[in-house]
């Protein structure tokens, strides 16, 4: 059985506990390296990652105004349109999506 053991940070240098029950979880689920950030950090890295909170992508996003190839109404994409390819709106797409299933 693993004993627990203080880590250090490598984002804050803050000393963490890594625990016998963690480093358990960490060898049942095969995982070789022992976690590199504190929980804070952690957490807050996965926020960002996942788009929440400073680093929000979605507001980042520059969407392109295109006309929907099928129905003729005015849309916005998160790509700049080429012309090579037909763009379709929201209810179109998923409209073809569905019959090709």
């Amino acid at each position: 059985m693993a004993e627990d053991k203080y880590l250090t940070c490598k984002d804050c240098g803050a000393e963490f506990l890594f625990s016998a029950s963690e480093q358990d979880f960490y060898a049942e689920k095969g995982f070789e390296n022992e976690p590199g950030r504190c929980p804070d950090c952690r957490r807050a890295r996965k926020q960002q990652r996942a788009g929440y909170g400073g680093g929000n992508r979605r507001e980042e996003r520059v969407m392109h105004s295109a006309v929907c190839a099928s129905c003729g109404v005015e849309t916005t994409v998160p790509f700049e349109p080429t012309g090579e390819r037909p763009i379709y709106c929201r209810d179109c797409f998923q409209a073809r999506r569905s019959n090709y299933r």
